[in-house]
């Protein structure tokens, strides 16, 4: 039952870290057109408890995409420098919806596992019940 207990906790992580990473890309893609916006990622790592890794996933911290902003001219923007130009976002969204596409499909992954072992748990303690 450990073993089920710990597949748990593994597929867990690994939906809760997937819902995190839909988080910022759902920022990303709602201020894509946000002048001087830059892009959040996130990063992912094997959590460790008592110097040991358990198989569970963390995310790090958030980080800014420190590529050059897109430079847009629009000379009556009200951001816009003496040549016209203002800086816009660095957030592609082709990018932005693939990865959040990959996220889902990762998430439902693990929510599938999260949903088979529960059943096998389920059916063991009948089983046992017998």
């Amino acid at each position: 039952m450990v073993d089920f207990a710990n597949a748990l906790k593994v597929a867990g992580s690994g939906m809760q870290a997937q819902a995190t990473r839909l988080g910022r890309l759902s920022e990303n893609i709602a201020n894509a057109d946000t002048p001087g916006y830059h892009r959040k990622t996130i990063s992912f790592h094997a959590a460790m408890s008592a110097g040991q890794t358990d198989g569970t996933v963390a995310t790090g911290p958030v980080l800014l995409d420190q590529s050059p902003l897109e430079q847009i001219y629009d000379p009556s923007h009200p951001l816009a420098d003496e040549s016209g130009h203002y800086n816009g976002s660095n957030v592609n969204l082709l990018v932005e919806i693939a990865d959040a596409r990959e996220a889902q499909r990762s998430y439902e992954a693990n929510l599938k596992m999260f949903d088979q072992i529960r059943q096998m748990s389920s059916s063991l303690m009948d089983l046992l019940r017998k």
